[in-house]
């Protein structure tokens, strides 16, 4: 009960309407240590249609609740921010390591990306670090 509570506090935080949905979706994204896609979701979620959880999902972006993370294969996955996000700026300064083994995406969070630097006249918005490997649970 604690989790649902603290999961519809994250939620009007965020300025989002609690639905099933989003609660079901976050606490998903909360009791998992790894990167999720669409696609996990939809595995997990049958009862939600793709453009239900495709809304959620962008509602979650848009509002500072999940970060998107780049991959080479052209699927995006997703993980949860911390309080250093918001609306209008995600702050993540992390590595993110995918296992050439299992495919699953974790932030390192504690792994800072190394500064970047760009010739005069460019700004950078973001910088994403993808380190490939093999994580601990299948070495």
């Amino acid at each position: 009960m604690e989790n649902e509570e603290y999961m519809k506090n994250v939620l009007k935080l965020h300025k989002l309407r609690v639905t099933d949905c989003r609660s079901n979706v976050l606490g998903f994204f909360m009791n998992n240590k790894t990167a999720l896609s669409q696609g996990d979701l939809e595995g997990q979620f049958p009862q939600y249609d793709r453009v239900t959880l495709y809304r959620t999902l962008n509602s979650f972006l848009d509002s500072g609740i999940l970060h998107k993370i780049p991959n080479s294969q052209g699927v995006a996955t997703y993980g949860l921010c911390h309080e250093t996000c918001s609306p209008d700026h995600h702050k993540h300064n992390h590595i993110h390591f995918k296992c050439n083994e299992c495919g699953q995406i974790q932030c390192l969070d504690d792994k800072i990306v190394p500064v970047a630097s760009v010739p005069e006249g460019y700004r950078i918005e973001a910088v994403n670090m993808i380190v490939d490997g093999v994580c601990a649970n299948c070495a």
